[in-house]
């Protein structure tokens, strides 16, 4: 597709444009190719000779990018062996096929290092492969066995970086595929509040490259211009805020506990239930430093349905997307709520999907309970922090108006005193002072005295 028969674009609308000039991306190979060029197709690429069935789809993307949005990448074609784990030599990495395939445990342990080091890898699956799919996700499993890929709901900032398309056209082959809908469909993995691995379900390289025909499970054009218009804004600005974040705080396998006292439980559950790996950590010890109280905590990661929750005086639950609890993790809950227990969470980055689940959940757990705002004249506003507003991040911002605006905490009471806690908008990355550009939430300085605050009155109520 030429530039001239690409749509015009409709004007961004809420989220803030970070545009990065002159960055490279990197189109990844399946395998390394032969000099010779005497090789089959299926010697050189194995069964998937389609690697590059739409050789300018790229290209297309980045020309039109570069005359609709003022965006200059770069792309060059590299295999997986050339590619740096340093993300500085090769920001983003583009993977395309149809078929079946396996990374060799060097790469996996390739990819997982350049990841964590701040890259990140797109995966297109070409006409809407199933068996790429498949492939793709397994390894990512294999990649990152703790964090686990996830469907983003359609608020995710990867929707509405440039353009909002949280509503999308595809072809009449995704219909027959049996998918009813008109959201996006994209997988990610989730580092830190970051997108690592991107993989789109449907293909969006026959529309770059204006090759759409009904039959391929795929995006219509416009609607996957938009998409790679998104995909590479929020890649810059998260490569750009990666790097910054990464001189202060590292991934972390697996947190040790550092003192053994009073223990606080992080709640696992299915899906992505760690967003942060390090974040209360820092809270934990910042309330120490802060309050001088002879209080020290231990963190530990336990299901709810795990009886060492009694334990814990304090849970803490967070997410980005829905999810849901087993029956016998909500009677745990409810039980363990009942008896004295303290429950603190957050919607980190602000997001909906967890949000929506939350409240959905806690009904279940507490049914007749009503989360309420917490009133900007009680107690747990006052010590140690005395906080009448807070400051906010530049995506909650746009939505209030402002920069600054009272307290927003929600609580259930129960038996006089609250017993959940709970923030609709982030915190998590204020306490780790590295929030997503793309955070809707308190700012970081605000994040650190609110969670103090919830400690404080956790230990004393």
């Amino acid at each position: 597709m030429s530039i001239s028969k690409v749509p015009d674009f409709p004007a961004p609308r809420r989220w803030p444009v970070i545009r990065r000039p002159g960055i490279v991306l990197a189109f990844l190979w399946c395998v390394a190719v032969a000099a010779s060029g005497q090789e089959t197709g299926q010697e050189l690429y194995g069964r998937d000779v389609y690697w590059n069935a739409t050789p300018n789809d790229v290209n297309n993307l980045l020309k039109s990018m570069k005359t609709q949005v003022d965006a200059n990448f770069q792309m060059d074609i590299r295999t997986l062996e050339e590619v740096s784990t340093d993300p500085s030599n090769n920001p983003i990495l583009y993977r395309t096929g149809h078929y079946n395939f396996s990374y060799t445990p060097e790469e996996r342990q390739k990819l997982r290092e350049y990841l964590l080091n701040g890259g990140m890898i797109i995966y297109n699956t070409g006409l809407g492969s199933q068996p790429f799919y498949r492939s793709v996700m397994r390894e990512l499993r294999e990649i990152f066995p703790e964090q686990p890929a996830q469907r983003l709901t359609s608020d995710h900032p990867v929707f509405h970086s440039y353009y909002d398309v949280d509503r999308v056209q595809y072809t009449a082959a995704v219909k027959a595929a049996g998918f009813v809908g008109d959201e996006p469909w994209f997988d990610a993995v989730e580092i830190n509040c970051r997108v690592v691995a991107l993989v789109s379900r449907w293909g969006m390289a026959v529309g770059w490259q204006g090759t759409v025909k009904e039959e391929y499970q795929a995006y219509r054009a416009q609607s996957a211009f938009r998409l790679g218009v998104n995909i590479m804004t929020y890649a810059s600005a998260m490569r750009a805020w990666a790097k910054n974040a990464a001189q202060s705080m590292k991934f972390v396998d697996k947190l040790e506990s550092y003192t053994d006292t009073m223990g606080v439980g992080q709640v696992v559950y299915d899906g992505v239930w760690k967003t942060r790996h390090a974040g209360l950590s820092v809270l934990l010890q910042t309330f120490n430093e802060r309050t001088g109280i002879p209080v020290k905590f231990s963190l530990k990661e336990m299901r709810l349905n795990d009886p060492n929750i009694y334990n814990a005086p304090l849970l803490y639950m967070t997410g980005h997307e829905h999810f849901d609890l087993k029956p016998a993790e909500i009677a745990a809950l409810r039980a363990y709520l009942e008896n004295g227990g303290f429950l603190f969470a957050e919607s980190c980055c602000g997001r909906k999907g967890f949000d929506l689940a939350f409240r959905k959940m806690i009904q279940k757990v507490l049914p007749g309970k009503e989360l309420v705002r917490i009133p900007k004249e009680s107690v747990l506003f006052r010590q140690p922090n005395e906080i009448t507003m807070v400051g906010v991040t530049p995506a909650l911002m746009e939505d209030l108006g402002q920069a600054n605006t009272e307290p927003y905490l929600r609580g259930i009471d129960i038996d006089g005193h609250y017993g959940v806690i709970y923030s609709p908008v982030g915190l998590g990355g204020g306490w780790e002072m590295s929030q997503s550009p793309y955070a809707r939430g308190c700012n970081d300085v605000s994040s650190i005295k609110l969670g103090q605050n919830v400690l404080m009155y956790s230990v004393t109520h």
